[in-house]
């Protein structure tokens, strides 16, 4: 195969043709005039013929280097646009999110990647509820709690919305979940290892039971919503993560109160540096997604 032409020479070549000067070629390329004119100089060795004439007021094409300069251009275009493309394709969105909000999250996630495999989101959880993007690798994140600093983009995913959730055999039998007092026979559970959430609802109902305390306590939602399923006992859930467990009737609602409790889910990015498209294409999909619940 013959040896081809240096990229970096044609290149200046490039420039040298798009201005037909030696000087203002050098000012583009931030090198000296004498660079320029030793690279084109070694590309016409290489060649084997001229691709400029010297003139005193300047320079001009020489008829092979006419002929060269759309071949250059298409060359460096097409260089150019798989930059731009490749580089799209493997930008992967760098996502971070409470495990709390995994039950609602992951579900669309898993649509989204099966929408637009193009755009990959990478997604990190935490049990901590907040984010620190100065010192935080992460594009987006998902916040629970008050709303986020002003000095940060936030979208509202939704309101937590605490309420009891069984399994539906729990609603027939003798020990059947009719009123919120029926709630002293059962187990409790408890998504969290304190009884905070238990507490507000019955304080929402006006009703005190002795059995709080004695309930089960569990690290995560997810558990305490798992073991709700299998009919354990009846846990206290915000009803805007467990819809898709309402709708396939994994859980169901004994009772129609739900408690706001005053905190909430943020999607929250900087606006610095600036989000790409992608990044807001897939914010602005899951702020849909939340409000078509």
């Amino acid at each position: 195969m013959k040896q081809l032409p240096p990229l970096p020479a044609l290149h200046t070549f490039l420039i040298t043709a798009q201005c037909c000067n030696f000087t203002r070629a050098a000012e583009q390329l931030f090198i000296t005039q004498g660079a320029v004119s030793r690279q084109i100089a070694g590309l016409e060795e290489h060649l084997g013929y001229e691709l400029f004439i010297r003139q005193a007021r300047g320079l001009d094409l020489t008829a092979e280097g006419r002929e060269w300069l759309p071949r250059v251009q298409q060359i460096f275009g097409l260089i150019d646009e798989a930059v731009e493309q490749i580089g799209e394709k493997r930008e992967t969105l760098q996502l971070k999110a409470p495990t709390c909000v995994m039950r609602w999250l992951l579900p669309r996630l898993l649509q989204w990647q099966r929408e637009r495999p193009d755009v990959p989101v990478e997604l990190t959880t935490t049990v901590k509820h907040g984010v620190d993007f100065h010192r935080e690798q992460f594009d987006a994140a998902v916040m629970y709690g008050a709303p986020p600093d002003s000095a940060l983009t936030s979208y509202l995913l939704f309101d937590e919305q605490l309420t009891p959730v069984c399994s539906r055999p729990m609603l027939d039998g003798p020990m059947a979940l009719q009123t919120p007092a029926d709630l002293q026979q059962h187990l409790l559970l408890h998504p969290t290892r304190d009884e905070r959430d238990w507490n507000a609802w019955l304080k929402a109902a006006d009703l005190q039971l002795s059995n709080v305390s004695k309930g089960q306590h569990f690290e995560t939602l997810d558990l305490a919503m798992s073991m709700a399923s299998q009919g354990t006992g009846v846990a206290i859930g915000d009803w805007s993560l467990i819809g898709d467990d309402l709708s396939a009737g994994r859980l169901v609602m004994p009772f129609e109160l739900k408690v706001k409790t005053g905190l909430a889910y943020y999607l929250v990015f900087p606006e610095k540096p600036a989000p790409s498209p992608k990044l807001r294409e897939l914010m602005g999909w899951l702020v849909e997604q939340a409000q078509s619940r």
